[in-house]
C-alpha cells in the first residue's frame, strides 16, 4: 500500500488528529485541539509516533482506551465511556 493511501486511511478512521510520515521514516499523530488539565491527568498524549502505520494506529486506539479503563482505586477519580476525555476521535 502507498504511503498517501496509508495516510489517507488513518486520517479517516481518526479524523481528530493531524497524520503524517517524518524525513526519518517516523510514523506521527497530532490532536487539532489542546488537551484540558482531565486529559493530560489520564494520560492523553498530544502528539503519538510509532515506527509503522499499524504501530501508529495502536498508539491512537490507545489514546481512545484510556478513558474506557477505570482509574485505579483510591484515586478519586471516576471512569468515563469509551471516546471520552482522550477521545481519539474514531470514526464510527
Amino acid at each position: 500500500m502507498s504511503l498517501d493511501r496509508h495516510l489517507a486511511e488513518i486520517a479517516r478512521e481518526f479524523p481528530a488528529w493531524t497524520i503524517w510520515r517524518s524525513d526519518a521514516g517516523r510514523w506521527w499523530a497530532t490532536r487539532h485541539h489542546p488537551l484540558t488539565s482531565a486529559q493530560r491527568d489520564l494520560g492523553c498524549a498530544m502528539t503519538v509516533d510509532a515506527d509503522d502505520p499499524e504501530g501508529l494506529r495502536e498508539q491512537l486506539r490507545d489514546q481512545q482506551d484510556r478513558s474506557a479503563v477505570p482509574p485505579p482505586a483510591g484515586t478519586g477519580r471516576t471512569g468515563t465511556p469509551r471516546g471520552g476525555p482522550c477521545g481519539g476521535g474514531a470514526a464510527t
